[in-house]
């Protein structure tokens, strides 16, 4: 038989669309064509492929071989198509068994010696041939990331030499165990809340944002705890789901992001560098690649010294943040990545770092804060000033600072609730849901709304106070939204506070 197709998947962003290997082998002077677009990668296979055959005790046949790699005006790249190449020019030089080569899916880099490397996107992949009901054959560490994907049969190859007596019936490969990784997570590494040294209300709104989903902003001197209070987010989140802890793999897995089975249902916490750019952010590239917005899906996205970004870096954010996703669009390609992340951030009062400091004036201070955008702070629900420790609290015994373990108790219960109540967490309420689940008395409707006005605040701030408050309900299992929890969710505008007293301090002078 001179010609063979062989089944294989690309990689488009997080799709993994099918692509078919066929293989033609003329007479005539001795060639090796590849046609398909393929990328310089796909075209280097070539020696890669023939080497591997050759080593393998295989012929390599001496004619004009053709590859053809369909759909044609879809881009391949990468090392993936090595492995169904090799067995496309095998089947059709009848050195191997083609009887059964429509049953599987292939995708694996070829080493010069025969033996399998791993591939990038083994879990989009593995989801996408989950559908066609194919066995999918991946090189070892591929399949057992593989092998996480529900409903999949993934077989572990090693080497290119145990296909034949595996085609041919005489030894079968043993499809990779479907296992779930352990769920016994260790959250140390994310440190633990009791290790934090007073501020009981930053903890407060910590937990608040914890169970509710909303994002956070300390705001404080250096030396407080920001940072510290931040990175102990992760230990008192719920867990993921296991649909979620996919979606999340599935990003890092084309991502060249390598991830801890033991760390497999915990949130992921991202905090890029303040010089980190729009594109390290959202995505981006002529092959649009995911950013920290959608390699924190499903966890906290933390920003320190927020000041310090570019603005415009800071203002690319704002989509992500309302829609939970990130669209990139190229001349040739449009990418949408998913991006449902908890914003955390922590910032200085002012370029000194301090209240009142006598090195910078209030004109330097309100230029300072005005680098944050009034439309992205809108879209940070809850904005808490972090405190400088008072005289003593260093000597006191922190014995009585709840753990992590406790805290995360709470927040677990408190997010039942919501789940049970409306399927998603209270910071995505839609204004259909606020109206159902944030039911006000009339008194405490018109305290609001007089609120809201002589603030100043926007609509967007006004539904915020509102999810606030319904998660504080909660916590206290509160069936409806009681006064002291709106005057709790109002006192969580510090940036607010300081910005209208520094413009009326201004405007006074």
């Amino acid at each position: 038989m001179s010609l063979a197709c062989v089944y294989s998947r690309a990689r488009v962003g997080l799709e993994a669309p099918l692509v078919t290997v066929e293989v033609h082998l003329a007479n005539g002077l001795p060639a090796f064509n590849i046609v398909g677009l393929p990328e310089t990668s796909v075209r280097e296979s070539k020696d890669r492929v023939r080497s591997a055959i050759i080593n393998c005790g295989f012929e390599f046949p001496a004619k004009r071989i053709t590859i053809n790699l369909a759909p044609a005006d879809l881009p391949k790249e990468g090392g993936r198509f090595d492995l169904p190449i090799a067995i496309g020019i095998l089947a059709a030089a009848g050195q191997i068994p083609t009887d059964t080569l429509s049953e599987y899916e292939f995708a694996g880099e070829l080493a010069l010696s025969g033996a399998l490397r791993p591939v990038i996107g083994e879990i989009p992949l593995a989801m996408s041939c989950r559908n066609t009901h194919r066995t999918l054959m991946l090189p070892v560490k591929s399949a057992e990331k593989a092998s996480w994907v529900n409903g999949v049969k993934v077989i572990a190859i090693e080497h290119l030499s145990q296909l034949y007596p595996h085609l041919l019936g005489q030894q079968q490969l043993p499809f990779q165990v479907n296992r779930k990784p352990d769920k016994d997570n260790n959250l140390s590494c994310y440190g633990d809340l009791v290790d934090v040294v007073g501020q009981p209300l930053a903890k407060r709104a910590l937990e608040i944002a914890a169970s509710g989903n909303h994002n956070l902003l300390f705001i404080g001197p250096p030396g407080t705890g920001k940072t510290m209070l931040a990175s102990r987010l992760p230990g008192i989140l719920p867990q993921m789901t296991n649909e979620e802890a996919l979606s999340a793999a599935a990003i890092r897995s084309i991502s060249h992001q390598d991830f801890d089975e033991k760390a497999w249902l915990i949130r992921s916490f991202r905090s890029p560098h303040h010089t980190a750019s729009s594109a390290a952010l959202i995505g981006g590239g002529s092959q649009p690649q995911p950013g920290e917005v959608s390699l924190a899906h499903n966890g906290v996205l933390f920003l320190d010294e927020l000041p310090e970004f570019e603005r415009k870096v800071l203002d690319v954010l704002r989509e992500p943040l309302e829609s939970g996703e990130v669209t990139i669009s190229r001349a040739l390609s449009k990418q949408t990545f998913p991006a449902r992340f908890q914003l955390i951030a922590a910032m200085n009062p002012s370029p000194t770092g301090f209240y009142n400091d006598k090195r910078s004036t209030p004109e330097q201070v309100l230029r300072y804060l005005n680098r944050i955008s009034g439309p992205f702070l809108d879209r940070i629900d809850i904005q808490i000033e972090v405190t400088r420790l008072p005289k003593g609290m260093w000597s006191n015994d922190t014995s009585t600072n709840e753990t992590s373990t406790q805290v995360r108790k709470r927040v677990e219960l408190c997010r039942s609730i919501q789940l049970a109540r409306q399927q998603v967490p209270n910071a995505y309420l839609s204004a259909k849901q606020l109206k159902q689940y944030c039911w006000l008395s009339e008194a405490d409707t018109e305290f609001l709304e007089l609120a809201v006005e002589k603030l100043g605040l926007s609509t967007r701030v006004h539904h915020k106070i509102l999810k606030i408050a319904r998660t504080i309900a909660d916590m206290e299992a509160e069936e409806h939204i009681m006064h002291q929890h709106l005057i709790e969710a109002l006192s969580y505008r510090a940036m607010d506070r300081i910005l209208r007293h520094l413009t009326e301090s201004l405007s006074f002078n």
